[in-house]
């Protein structure tokens, strides 16, 4: 899984790729990857020495992304098609920050957007009563101002800097747009959808569609 996070964001031209994992995994995961130049990018690493969340990982890429736009990909999630087009429009943006929606069956899952007509209204994390079926997927771009966001939080009642929180203080200030992914998607948060994620893989002979 966490090759094909690799060639999604080198098919969107990101080759600078900071690689945030846990301590018991990152021996694993440098064995697996190296400097990056079997992928034609360069790899840097940072641990995360605890379970903090995802603005809490986010928070380690701060001296790394220095004043640069940001593209965070989450190493469970599987796209059959390529994210170039979604990085791209979130180039065009001056400011802000950009999230992919994708429509689910189980919303309760996923953070979930509210929406209307242009924009997100809200997101809610693993809400019991979905407002939407519309699923904010692992995949998230930012501008500079995310690592004051994250700092502005608070952790949640599971002790986790949560991303929804980032994402809503965007929300607030109206810099957060959202494309719709094409093509499927899933993340391997359980073992039904990890059975999907192979196939999908599988399907495409590991290749990602355009």
């Amino acid at each position: 899984m966490i090759w094909h996070s690799v060639r999604q964001l080198i098919s969107a031209n990101i080759t600078d790729i900071l690689v945030v994992t846990s301590t018991h995994q990152m021996g694993a995961v440098v064995n697996s990857l190296g400097s990056g130049k079997r992928f034609g990018c360069e790899f840097t690493y940072r641990v995360q020495e605890e379970t903090g969340g995802i603005a809490h990982a986010l928070a380690l890429a701060e001296l790394f992304v220095h004043d640069h736009k940001i593209v965070v990909l989450l190493g469970d999630n599987i796209f059959e098609r390529s994210i170039r087009p979604y990085v791209q429009e979130f180039q065009k943006q001056e400011t802000g920050a950009r999230v992919l929606l994708k429509k689910v069956q189980d919303a309760s899952r996923y953070g979930v957007a509210a929406l209307d007509e242009e924009q997100v209204v809200e997101i809610e994390e693993k809400p019991a009563q979905p407002k939407s079926d519309y699923a904010v997927v692992g995949c998230y771009m930012y501008d500079r101002q995310v690592f004051e966001f994250v700092r502005q939080i608070k952790p949640s009642a599971r002790g986790e800097l949560e991303i929804t929180a980032v994402n809503n203080l965007y929300i607030q200030k109206g810099q957060l747009k959202y494309s719709f992914v094409e093509g499927v998607w899933t993340d391997a948060g359980t073992f039904e959808s990890l059975n999907e994620a192979h196939s999908i893989l599988f399907g495409n002979d590991n290749r990602i569609a355009t």
